[in-house]
């Protein structure tokens, strides 16, 4: 099998400083963009730079237009603002295909049973930390699927784990800090399904000032078992490396489907149907709401996976309903946050760092959803635990901050305190 079907390398940083919007594409823009494009999507030298611009080129434009569908933006072809934003994201190296996806040749591991081993450890973590890192990391995947996987001490693995630096024995070397975090094999002999770690990067255990080691090795191990990249925002397979606090994660119906296609489902249900929630008692005084959200004259609550919905005071019957009776994930254990904008008849749902449009007027969620809040709020890295509308304005809050953006341009306007609306005396 060809090494680069196997390869994918981690987060291949492009940081570029970005000084104004992008009007008319520099220099060093197109250059940027000539490169990202041959290391995604395949791009091959086919002008003579001599006599032909490279914005001339049809195989440029061209790929330009595949880079656009497959993140859903507008298909141009030109080097606009936000093709440009997307190319210096945070990403995994391997080349983008839509939705989930298998590497060419559909490889995959002819057992059900595989080994792992831990040749050596990064100082930026303990040990213990490590190993439990990982061990979370592949349970992932075992949940969902017959894998089952076991650690070895000695001899050959089929999954080998190690940290190095630059050049380090397999003709792909890492770059040093802030560039490539991670690469990893999919399935064969040899190095196949092995994940290399660059120590050059700082990992953390659930920090957001760093690397959270448990969503890279997640990540990579989704490609050691088979896996390429998703087009869905928010799928642990998606190209950009995004935080999320790992004691919250849950693996996404779309790596699910992916997973599945290749290994089937988990027959141990206890695995993977978790128990189901009994249903939160309205009227118990301790009772404490995730979100509340108003809408055509009825106001919503939520509560874990259930939400109310009241129309004029009273309360509708056969409820509290569960969340994916409204059309989200059964994987949606709570909403962070909720609120509806009368003009456009959507209401936006907050979970964690995604979001889901849920269109009022048809009934059902909005197709391409859900979405990192980052990628429709620009400006918003951290968890949405509130919003509200006023005056033509989103606020978005988290911990002791609030983020105004404009209700329609989603451009990040001030940064406030979460008190900015209440009176202080």
């Amino acid at each position: 099998m060809r090494i680069h079907s196997q390869l994918c390398f981690l987060a291949s940083l492009l940081l570029v400083i970005h000084a104004r919007p992008i009007s008319q594409p520099s220099d060093k823009d197109e250059a940027t963009a000539e490169h990202y494009l041959k290391n995604f999507y395949n791009l091959t030298d086919v002008t003579d730079q001599m006599t032909v611009d490279r914005r001339e080129s049809s195989q440029l434009t061209e790929k330009m237009k595949e880079m656009q569908k497959f993140f859903g933006f507008k298909v141009t072809g030109k080097l606009d603002k936000e093709t440009m934003e997307m190319m210096k994201k945070p990403r995994c190296g391997v080349p983008d295909v839509a939705k989930y996806s298998i590497f060419e040749g559909k490889p995959k591991w002819q057992t059900n049973k595989l080994t792992y081993r831990i040749l050596n450890y990064t100082p930026d973590m303990s040990k213990d930390e490590v190993d439990k890192t990982m061990e979370k990391a592949l349970q992932v995947w075992a949940k969902v699927t017959p894998l089952k996987f076991t650690r070895i001490y000695s001899g050959t693995a089929d999954i080998t784990i190690s940290f190095a630096t630059g050049y380090h024995g397999d003709a792909y070397p890492f770059d040093g800090p802030q560039g490539i975090l991670a690469h990893a094999f999919a399935p064969s002999s040899g190095i196949g399904g092995d994940a290399h770690f660059d120590e050059d990067e700082f990992f953390t255990l659930r920090s957001s000032k760093g690397f959270v080691l448990f969503l890279v090795a997640a990540h990579e191990f989704g490609h050691s078992l088979g896996l390429a990249h998703s087009n869905v925002r928010g799928a642990l397979m998606f190209p950009t490396y995004s935080f999320t606090d790992p004691d919250r994660f849950s693996l996404p119906s779309d790596d699910i489907r992916g997973i599945q296609s290749l290994y089937g489902s988990n027959r141990d249900s206890t695995l993977i149907q978790p128990e189901v929630p009994t249903a939160p008692n309205s009227c118990d005084p301790d009772l404490i709401l995730d979100a509340v959200t108003t809408l055509r004259g009825e106001t919503m609550f939520f509560k874990d996976s259930f939400f109310w919905r009241i129309n004029l005071g009273m309360l509708k019957p056969h409820y509290p309903k569960t969340l994916s009776s409204f059309g989200l994930s059964s994987l949606v254990r709570n909403v962070s946050a909720a609120v509806h904008d009368k003009s456009s008849g959507k209401t936006l749902l907050f979970i964690d760092k995604v979001y889901y449009s849920y269109n009022e007027r048809a009934k059902k969620m909005d197709r391409g959803y859900p979405q990192l809040v980052e990628s429709g709020f620009p400006g918003m890295t951290a968890e949405v635990t509130a919003a509200h509308i006023s005056n033509g304005y989103i606020y978005l809050y988290s911990g002791t901050n609030v983020y105004e953006f404009g209700l329609y341009s989603k451009r990040f306007l001030r940064l406030l305190k979460n008190n900015f609306f209440l009176p202080c005396y």
